[in-house]
């Protein structure tokens, strides 16, 4: 990237269309989302017209929390500072893990760059929908998207009174969540405690199935394939010895991001909770 020559191909190169339909009004901003989670939340509540590209791996079904239709209207980026100066962005929305050398690049190439936590509590992530929101130059679409959040979350509520279900929540890998993550903050308001918080474990602590089988709770929810060598815990025949155990599987797609993900966890969790 040192030679003017290199930067100025790439920007010209940039200049056919990346996106069908009509262009984004010349005072929104063109974006590029780095993000799987931001890739979710920015395809709520922006004109389809100003996302420029999305990360690759929201593409990839093992690792995208959108719908594999949606995200794939959209072109795909791998984040390099190359293929993003090629697509000449106003903004580029990326992780708080952005590499401080890619960082640099951004700035001295005069790029803008928005970097987005992960969320740990419902509320922190409504406030980055109406961040992101804002940014795009759709405030109103960020607030449609909280009030679908905010219904969702009311209608899984448990009916007032209903004790905590104990639920051991096994992610890919036999991990379980903290007690101060998104997900569990999810779990807790459509009436599931989170079983392995309760007994002192923490964010991607790792539970043994021996654990689980001498001290079970009501529910166990596995994300992932059971068949998957790294998943082989969570189809472990052993499990039926827990006959006062309810299992239901859950969607790895439900666990790691906010924003429009929470609408489809917040109804699966009611769902196994009264089922």
């Amino acid at each position: 990237m040192k030679p003017a020559g290199v930067l100025l191909a790439l920007v010209l190169g940039a200049c056919s269309p990346v996106q069908a339909g009509r262009a984004p009004a010349p005072s929104l901003p063109r974006i590029v989302s780095l993000n799987p989670c931001t890739d979710a939340i920015l395809a709520e509540v922006v004109d389809p017209a100003q996302i420029i590209a999305i990360s690759a791996w929201s593409h990839d079904p093992a690792s995208s929390s959108m719908d594999l239709s949606q995200a794939r209207r959209f072109r795909a980026t791998n984040g390099t500072v190359e293929e993003v100066l090629a697509l000449r962005p106003d903004l580029i929305v990326g992780g708080t893990f952005t590499p401080s050398a890619t960082r640099s690049a951004y700035a001295r190439l005069g790029l803008r760059l928005e970097e987005v936590g992960i969320a740990s509590t419902v509320e922190e992530s409504i406030a980055q929908v109406r961040r992101l929101a804002a940014l795009a130059g759709h405030p109103e679409q960020g607030e449609a998207l909280v009030a679908r959040i905010t219904d969702a979350l009311a209608k899984a509520a448990p009916p007032p009174g209903a004790p905590p279900i104990q639920t051991v929540l096994w992610e890919p890998g036999g991990i379980v969540p903290g007690d101060n993550t998104l997900v569990a903050d999810i779990m807790r308001r459509a009436g599931l405690a989170n079983f392995t918080a309760g007994k002192g474990m923490k964010q991607a602590d790792y539970l043994p199935l021996e654990r689980l089988l001498a001290d079970p709770p009501e529910l166990v929810l596995t994300a992932g394939n059971p068949r998957a060598e790294e998943n082989r815990l969570l189809g472990h025949p052993a499990l039926a010895q827990l006959t006062k155990t309810r299992r239901k599987a859950v969607d790895p797609a439900l666990l790691y991001c906010g924003g429009p993900t929470i609408i489809r966890a917040a109804r699966r969790f009611a769902e196994v909770r009264g089922t």
